[in-house]
């Protein structure tokens, strides 16, 4: 693999990171970036002229990753140039599937050429999605292929994302990208790092990603008093306390951020389904917990590998962010630490993460509030 990264700050020009001498061929550009930066339409047109012949793929973030650097209002550009291996990527939006996941999901991977598929990664709007169907849509017709990838943010305002395929970014883009290759080796994992705390209640109603219901009282009113004072502040508040969910069909918690509430209906919907029957408890994070669970996620999917990664693209979750603030950039490092400092290290803060638990088992999962990361090389 060769790399090109360029970094573009507020009101800046291009800077570039890494260079090279000579030109790619056919690269994978990935632009990840704030949602008023990428708004502007001379983005795209700037991106295109830097790589005329490259695949553009750009997401709005809650915090762009670059090297051990967090950065926040910029734009970062990391283009890979594939010397023994293959990609191609495909599209769908949300809007024009009436935001219907699981059925958006059925579509993409139709598209997707079976043969030789090593592995796919998702870049996905992430305001209204809902990823948990998502990924129901996506694995109808595959086995044995893990999905990786995230769904874009915006900050912590929560207004709209926007995503896009050798395009301007728009809302509702689902963009996928399938890897081919003999030689590639991809490895991943995600690890959360926080920690349960108060009693644990049964969700009595709940529908899709929607909670009604805990023990059959409203599951908002709930959730607003065990806030207290922050309970003002949702839903931005919830990404410092999110929920372990324990259902009956995963072998393992998932971890569910609140997206928004409805003062009306009493409900909170939830990044992903959140199942009648299955049990529920708030969670905390503490600094040094969630830095480690960085580390830990680096270590599992550094277990086994063959060869050291020459790409990372790391996708973390904006509570960690939040929780972490002037230490954000610790869990990063702890990262380039397991993993080697030969690799090209990209990515984001989002709205929700993709990854399947262990990086023996391909069933991916929605996660909140986890540290994932895809390690590439040829």
């Amino acid at each position: 693999m060769r790399f090109q990264q360029f970094e573009k700050k507020k009101n800046q020009d291009w800077t570039a990171v890494v260079t090279t001498e000579k030109k790619l061929k056919n690269p994978l550009v990935l632009v990840f970036g704030n949602r008023y930066e990428l708004e502007n339409p001379e983005v795209y047109n700037d991106v295109k002229k830097l790589f005329p012949d490259g695949e553009i793929v750009i997401g709005s973030t809650a915090g762009e990753i670059i090297g051990s650097r967090v950065l926040d209002d910029s734009i970062t550009l990391t283009a890979i140039e594939f010397e023994k291996s293959t990609y191609a990527i495909f599209r769908e939006n949300s809007i024009d599937n009436n935001k219907d996941a699981i059925q958006l999901g059925n579509k993409l991977i139709q598209k997707v050429p079976k043969e030789g598929l090593k592995h796919i990664f998702i870049v996905s709007e992430g305001s209204f999605v809902n990823g948990s169907a998502l990924i129901e849509g996506l694995e109808t017709r595959i086995d044995d292929i893990a999905i990786t990838g995230g769904l874009c943010g915006d900050d912590s305002r929560f207004e709209k994302t926007i995503s896009g395929y050798n395009e301007n970014p728009k809302e509702g883009e689902v963009i996928l990208i399938a890897f081919y290759g003999e030689s590639l080796e991809i490895s991943y994992a995600q690890y959360g790092g926080w920690t349960p705390f108060g009693p644990e209640r049964i969700i009595t109603k709940s529908d899709q990603n929607v909670l009604y219901e805990l023990d059959h009282q409203p599951a908002l009113d709930l959730y607003k008093k065990y806030l207290g004072d922050k309970a003002a502040e949702l839903p931005q508040s919830a990404l410092l306390y999110p929920l372990s969910v324990k259902s009956k069909d995963k072998e393992e918690p998932i971890v569910r951020t609140i997206l928004s509430i409805d003062e009306k209906s009493n409900t909170m919907t939830l990044a992903g389904d959140v199942p009648e029957g299955a049990v529920v408890q708030l969670m905390m994070g503490h600094i040094d917990n969630i830095v480690d669970g960085a580390l830990q996620a680096a270590e599992i999917g550094m277990k086994d590998r063959k060869h050291k990664p020459e790409l990372a693209v790391l996708v973390s979750c904006i509570g960690r962010k939040l929780v972490m603030d002037q230490r954000v950039e610790e869990e990063v490092e702890e990262v380039i630490e397991a993993i080697g400092a030969q690799a090209t290290v990209a990515g984001f803060y989002s709205y929700g993460e993709l990854s399947p638990f262990e990086g023996k088992n391909s069933n991916c999962e929605l996660h909140n509030q986890t540290m994932t990361l895809t390690l590439f090389s040829e």
